[in-house]
């Protein structure tokens, strides 16, 4: 399934980082699928509408662009995150107008719960900060539910983003954070 020479980087030794590609698709769509149902059975409804067949991000599309990156381990898709270099409504709606050239925009994070407990997201979301690098682009910003205290720690402390503050809209309350980029 995943088995091919193009990696374009490793995370703990062993997960290579691939560009996703059309032929990913599928197993993208179940991951993000996976993690909603797992969401759900925590009481969230943060990504319910995947459950429904509702895409907000439009994963195959950003697959299509070359925004979705792809983390692998032995043919087993471990993780994922879309890596944005245009603001898109929504990160437009929450962030307003300002620094969008130089953003770029981490959504959909997420990790196969096999790897669960392992380090893997923020081993990820090192990667899109220090192990590529888009041309012009500075820092990376994301959002993430505000009433959520492990996930907001987890972008905050483990993963070393600075808050950025709160916006709303008609789905919720966000929590904004940004990270400058590494360039080595």
């Amino acid at each position: 399934m995943f088995t091919r020479t193009d990696h374009i980087g490793t995370i703990q030794s062993d997960i290579e980082v691939f560009q996703a590609r059309e032929e990913d698709t599928a197993a993208v769509l179940q991951l993000l699928v996976n993690t909603a149902e797992w969401l759900k059975s925590k009481g969230s409804t943060q990504w319910s509408g995947l459950l429904q067949g509702e895409d907000s991000h439009r994963t195959p599309e950003a697959i299509k662009r070359g925004e979705v990156y792809i983390f692998v381990q032995n043919d087993t898709l471990m993780g994922m995150v879309m890596l944005m270099q245009q603001a898109s409504p929504w990160d437009k709606e929450l962030w307003g107008e300002e620094g969008h050239e130089n953003s770029v925009y981490l959504h959909r994070l997420n990790i196969n719960r096999a790897a669960a407990g392992k380090n893997l997201g923020e081993e990820i979301v090192r990667w899109a900060s220090s192990g590529i690098h888009f041309p012009g682009k500075d820092r990376i910003r994301l959002d993430c539910i505000a009433n959520n205290p492990k996930l907001n720690d987890f972008y905050k402390n483990s993963c070393g983003y600075a808050f950025k503050g709160t916006a709303v809209n008609p789905i919720g309350e966000f929590n904004l954070y940004e990270k400058p980029v590494t360039i080595s």
